[in-house]
């Protein structure tokens, strides 16, 4: 029996998706972690790490104190 798919993966996944139709655009800040934990009902660890995951994706950048927003570095214009 094959076994469930990680949450965090479950999570980065339907992230993803929105990124890829359009409902979250480039420069659109995410939620906070504490946020998407009591979104998705899980621990905020599991959030953090679906936040980790569409990094390492490319698909989010994070600044510390500011967010976490769609796109690289280089599609956003973040004054330091």
């Amino acid at each position: 029996m094959p076994s469930a798919k990680p949450l965090y993966l479950v999570i980065a996944d339907k992230i993803a998706a929105d990124i890829a139709s359009g409902k979250l655009k480039t420069g659109d800040k995410l939620p906070t972690t504490a946020e998407l934990a009591a979104k998705f009902k899980v621990h905020p660890a599991t959030a953090y790490r679906a936040v980790k995951e569409l990094h390492n994706r490319g698909l989010v950048t994070g600044y510390r104190g500011r967010g976490v927003y769609v796109g690289t570095e280089a599609d956003l214009d973040i004054d330091d």
